[in-house]
């Protein structure tokens, strides 16, 4: 039974920012080599959330480049990747207005596939083909992925398990009890800040102390949050948690959320660049967010996904994953880490879904239509319900474009 929630406050603002061949889970020491330690050239402290407050022009020129400011680990592409051959051009009405949208939203890159075609693609902001641009919370959606590959491997036996079965540090923390579906659909009820406005919120403050030697950075923090309501009853959106997901994935695997993505991710999805993924203090991936990946590898995510994840997952692991499991009025909710939208269809299981990250980060996926819309950005502020509007009348465009034609 789906669970119907209302938004307010920031969990309203959060709404607003919203050949391919299995690896086998064997991993040799070629494979392992293929992910390596990204050391900056430029370092930045990797504590508070500075990021939230750099002025537009820092955004732009860092949003491209976050390998050179932050620690991570760089995962090569596998020697074969996933071809996007040409597609029939968007109708050039269509065209118009995404140019217009890239423009007046400040969109460094948007691609659009239908049927794992190329039917559009143009760049912005002095990006190109060939770079990166940072993800923000789009990443929690693949950390859910990996979430998804090790229930399929066997690592994490149900998504029943209590979260403190795999993270031992959360025993006697409001997380306790929490199940990890719970924690995958952020309905654990633990009390949480998402205001990306203010330095004092958890979001902000969540990497602002220094882990003693052997503890994990986020686990120190996420386990003096009190508990607010029953958990599965409430549902307020925390980035912290998705980063809990990373450690208990990496504890369930025994590898960094980099290196599991090798595998499960980047090799199968047929990626064409290097993807960077930000570490924290304790060397974990950071789960909800800061990756890095060209604007095409986030397509052949959202390719990969629309696809169901060739064996890599569970069978249905998208259907369900992309359905809303909490439902918040309007047609709109929240699956494991995706976001779900109004769905035209006969099920709540073939409906639209998608990653969203703040500064105006998405990919988009319409499984009927068999449509994928990655967007990069450098919105003027994080959020903004007037940001997100005009996103969505894009996507509309889009579609009616495609109907069209």
């Amino acid at each position: 039974m789906l669970k119907h929630f209302t938004l307010t406050g920031a969990a309203a603002l959060a709404l607003a920012a919203c050949t391919t061949t299995p690896m086998t889970d064997t991993v040799g020491a070629a494979d392992t080599a293929a992910v390596t330690a990204s050391v900056p050239t430029q370092p930045l402290p990797v504590v508070g959330a500075e990021v939230l407050f750099w002025d537009d022009a820092t955004r732009s020129a860092r949003f491209r480049s976050m390998e050179s400011f932050f620690p991570g680990q760089e995962v090569a592409p596998p020697a074969i990747t996933r071809a996007l051959p040409e597609g029939v051009p968007l109708p050039s009405e269509t065209q118009g207005a995404i140019r217009d949208y890239m423009t007046s939203q400040q969109a460094a890159g948007v691609m659009v596939l239908q049927d794992g075609k190329l039917r559009f693609v143009d760049y912005g902001l002095g990006f190109g083909p060939d770079d990166r641009w940072t993800s923000f919370s789009v990443a929690k959606s693949f950390t859910s992925t990996l979430l998804g590959a090790a229930l399929k491997d066997g690592h994490i036996e149900s998504l029943s398990d209590s979260v403190s079965k795999y993270i031992p540090g959360l025993k006697g923390s409001a997380y306790d009890d929490v199940t990890v579906e719970q924690l995958a659909t952020m309905t654990s009820g633990v009390k949480w800040n998402e205001n990306y406005t203010d330095p004092n919120s958890d979001v902000a403050q969540m990497f602002s102390t220094t882990p003693e030697p052997g503890t994990d950075q986020v686990v120190e923090y996420m386990k003096t949050l009190p508990r607010e309501a029953p958990a599965g009853e409430k549902w307020v959106y925390k980035t912290g948690e998705t980063n809990l997901i990373g450690v208990l994935v990496e504890n369930a695997v025994g590898m960094t959320l980099a290196e599991y993505a090798k595998h499960k991710i980047v090799d199968p999805a047929g990626f064409e660049h290097p993807l960077f993924w930000q570490t924290d203090l304790s060397d974990r991936s950071v789960g909800g967010c800061c990756l890095s990946a060209a604007l095409s590898d986030y397509a052949r995510m959202g390719q990969f996904a629309l696809e169901g994840g060739h064996g890599i997952v569970p069978d249905r692991w998208f259907v369900e994953a992309g359905a809303p499991q909490v439902e918040f009025g309007n047609g709109f909710g929240y699956g494991y880490q995706w976001w779900t939208y109004p769905n035209d269809g006969p099920t709540a299981f073939d409906g639209p879904y998608g990653a969203q990250g703040i500064f105006g980060q998405s990919i988009t996926i319409y499984p009927r239509e068999k449509l994928v819309v990655a967007i990069v950005s450098n919105w003027p502020r994080a959020t903004g319900q007037e940001f997100s509007a005009e996103r969505l009348k894009l996507i509309a465009a889009i579609r009616a474009g495609i109907a069209a034609d």
